[in-house]
């Protein structure tokens, strides 16, 4: 059989198809589930040139938690460092984990289902990326809290609050449907901010607020898969 292209451009696209493949077999079929034999026949690939492009198979489980992961919390600590104020920050965040949930399904899929398939120092780095992710919210929800917008309450359990309204969007959301990442976080941070005790007043506003930001800051879009053009100043 002919070796497989180098580590060039047609590598790496061949290499980046493999990934999205096994997400969406690991998605439908289950990660233990589904054997290299059967990622091989999806991709027409031979088990020795499978492993030449990938690796092993918890290779591919690290691509396809790290296609959530790396430009999810890079972007999470842009958007927290913004200098604006927490609301702004807290729905900005809420859009841009929505839009990678839209974007990648069945890598969400695979990243809430599989995760604890890793092992080692792989899975402890995972765990601490979602620590991470995790931290930037309750951050937030604090300084809230401390500027008089949200009523007190415990840190823990607003962040677990936030999180689940957000993460279990991709057991049931359609990518084709009526309602986009922007739609469904302004819908998310009505209910969460209510809840949370902001003053009536400030919800039109933060969504106000929010258009501007993405209608003035192009440069800097959500979507944590975009570059932003400059590394905002921490507020």
């Amino acid at each position: 059989m002919p070796r497989p292209p180098g580590h060039g451009p047609d590598f790496q696209v061949r290499r980046e198809k493999i990934i999205d493949t096994a997400a969406e077999l690991f998605a439908r079929q289950g990660y233990a589930a589904t054997s290299v034999n059967d990622l091989g026949r999806a991709v027409g690939l031979a088990k020795g040139a499978l492993y030449y492009y990938i690796g092993s198979k918890e290779n591919l489980l690290i691509e396809i938690q790290s296609r959530v992961m790396r430009p999810l919390l890079s972007r999470a600590r842009e958007i927290a460092g913004l200098d604006e104020d927490p609301l702004l920050r807290l729905r900005l965040l809420s859009e841009s984990l929505l839009t990678i949930i839209f974007r990648r399904l069945d890598h969400i899929w695979v990243y809430e289902h599989d995760y604890r398939s890793l092992s080692g120092d792989e899975l402890q780095t995972l765990l601490g990326q979602r620590s991470d992710f995790e931290q930037l919210v309750s951050t937030l929800l604090m300084e809230a809290v401390e500027r008089g917008t949200f009523q007190p309450f415990e840190p823990r359990l607003a962040t677990l609050q936030f999180l689940n309204l957000h993460n279990h969007t991709y057991q049931w959301v359609r990518p084709d449907g009526p309602w986009d990442p922007a739609f469904l976080s302004r819908q998310y941070c009505a209910t969460l901010f209510r809840g949370f005790g902001a003053a009536e007043g400030t919800l039109p506003d933060v969504e106000k607020r929010a258009a501007a930001f993405k209608r003035d800051r192009p440069e800097l879009p959500l979507d944590p898969e975009a570059v932003w053009e400059s590394v905002p100043v921490g507020g």
